[in-house]
């Protein structure tokens, strides 16, 4: 491998060059005087590096998060100090427990005032240190490449995450004479053990209930390949964990729903009566084992087989008959390789009776006003484009996106199992950026939306096209869902004042339309998805509509 060197650099510009130099090519900023020598460095190299100037760091740092989901890769965000790390900290903690790849650069004081609580100067290794998987500063602008090696290499190894970079003003504009540049990194995954397989095939053998579970990131479509031809081979169920659902052709007969907020009794009970588990690339999360009750801890019910590219994840929560460090990608090629003795499955009817379930559920929801969303899916469903990037935030409203859309193309699913709010716009925003050739779909609640609904000026500065339906229920849906429930006649806190929102796309110069009734969806939509210009419709939803299962009295 030969070094490349350059001479006479900034801090600056080394940042910019290292970045290049690992292929680090899109940035999401809010610019800031504490990092001006980055954005000068940039200035010189836009043809190269796309930025994009964003509105509020927390939009920057959903958009870095929805990138790197969609690219397996980090983007960068720019932000600065103080103020805007805190603001951006919310992408941080996303793209922690998403386990998404990122690379966060703050601006900080300059070197001759650290400790002195000096104008918006914190501690960030103190600050994110629940929050990233490395935190660095740096005092010596000689050793940008060697830091941003090494920042590359944690964010992308193992458990992907979020690594935060403190870039002191002064150390940005000192001058480095000759320095060498970094290289991506080449990475050789391990591949499954033979003596893990074999255990495997053993409680295979024993089984009788058995599914699987699929979840994490980075998954290449040769290894999701090879986890079908496990699953066909087995006649095993695959369930998705929470927010994963693109991982598995959900239009496949094996495929038979997502764990989560949206699960359907059934589907609960089904894991809680299975008697083998196989989870792939999954943590077995709170959401994905609904408070730790369909899985529980330390000992699960079920004879349970962990495979996880994080050590510390195996048998962190559960105890794991079987337990594998190693990538999503090499567990699936090393479990195509595990193939059944007999052509007949002991199973095939716990099987039968999982899709014909699956099925009951894409059937229909109990609805209530004059927009049916069941018939609003339907209609996504059939004219959206098959490899559409679907986003969304938090909140009951994307139940009808869990529940009822079928995701058949990977990576095409964008939602936060961190649960943030205000994520769907931002992140539609990052797969634009990131794909600019497929549609992005951006669903969002009214209180969703309004977290980070400043970013119209993001995709009107940047020229982007994106359809966002935003769903108006006038409220806090989940927490009014709770409080009728635990709480009945003493609802406080969830009403909602909302501003035009057709009105307010238009001052941006994007489209806008409202529907008031199911029969005005399917024209809308269809002008969205013609047009060269993104557009916003509006979707009025009557506020007793509180889930996709349940009406409010």
């Amino acid at each position: 491998m030969t070094a490349k060197y350059v001479e006479n650099r900034t801090g600056g510009q080394l940042l910019v060059d290292s970045l290049l130099a690992l292929g680090v090519d899109t940035g999401f900023c809010v610019p800031g005087e504490s990092y001006l020598a980055v954005l000068d460095a940039l200035y010189d190299v836009k043809d190269a590096f796309e930025l994009i100037t964003c509105r509020n760091e927390g939009g920057a740092g959903f958009m870095a998060e929805a990138y790197g989901k969609l690219k397996a890769r980090p983007a960068a965000c720019f932000v600065t100090r103080g103020p805007g790390a805190c603001n951006a900290s919310i992408g941080i903690h996303t793209a922690l427990q998403d386990s998404t790849p990122l690379l966060l650069f703050i601006g900080q004081v300059s070197r001759d005032q650290l400790g002195r609580e000096a104008f918006q100067e914190v501690n960030y290794r103190e600050m994110f240190k629940p929050l990233a998987k490395w935190i660095t500063e740096i005092d010596d602008a000689r050793r940008i490449p060697e830091i941003l090696q090494r920042a590359y290499q944690i964010a992308t190894a193992g458990r992907p995450g979020p690594v935060v970079i403190a870039l002191p003003e002064d150390m940005l504009t000192d001058v480095v004479a000759k320095s060498s540049l970094p290289t991506m990194p080449t990475r050789f995954d391990a591949p499954l053990p033979l003596l893990a397989k074999e255990e495997i095939r053993v409680e295979l053998a024993k089984a009788k209930q058995p599914l699987i579970i699929v979840g994490g990131g980075g998954w290449t479509e040769n290894a999701r390949e090879a986890l079908t031809q496990f699953a066909n081979d087995w006649s095993l169920p695959v369930v998705a964990s929470f927010r994963r659902q693109d991982v598995f052709n959900n239009l496949h007969p094996n495929y038979i729903g997502e764990l989560g907020t949206s699960v359907s009794p059934q589907l609960a009970k089904r894991v809680e009566e299975a008697d083998l588990l196989i989870v792939i690339g999954s943590r077995l999360s709170e959401m994905t084992t609904n408070g730790y009750t369909l899985v529980t801890s330390p000992t699960p019910q079920q004879t349970l087989i962990h495979l996880h590219p994080d050590e510390a994840e195996i048998n962190k929560v559960f105890s794991a008959k079987v337990g594998v460090a190693v990538s999503v990608n090499e567990a699936a090629f090393g479990l195509a390789e595990i193939k059944p003795k007999s052509d007949s499955i002991a199973w095939q009817p716990w099987l039968s009776r999982a899709q014909a379930e699956y099925e009951a559920n894409l059937a229909s929801a109990k609805v209530i006003g004059d927009v049916d969303m069941f018939a609003v899916m339907q209609t996504v469903n059939q004219l959206a484009p098959k490899d559409a990037i679907y986003t969304n935030g938090a909140g009951n409203y994307t139940g009808w996106l869990h529940r009822f859309h079928r995701y058949s193309v990977y990576p095409s699913q964008l939602a936060p199992t961190s649960g943030a709010m205000g994520y769907g716009l931002p992140a539609a925003i990052g797969a634009a950026v990131a794909e600019p050739d497929r549609t992005a779909i951006c669903f969002a609640g009214d209180g969703c939306f309004m977290m980070n609904a400043q970013e119209l000026a993001t995709i009107a500065r940047h020229q982007l096209k994106l359809i966002i339906l935003l769903i108006n229920n006038g409220v806090y849906g989940t927490i009014r869902m709770h409080q009728e429930k635990h709480y009945p006649d003493r609802k406080i806190a969830t009403r909602l004042e909302n501003p035009d929102f057709v009105a307010y796309a238009k001052s941006f110069g994007l489209e806008g339309v409202r529907v008031e009734k199911t029969a005005e969806f399917e024209a809308a939509f269809t002008n969205a998805l013609a047009s060269e210009n993104t557009t916003l419709i509006e979707i009025i939803v009557d506020p007793r509509q509180v889930s996709t299962r349940s009406i409010a009295g």
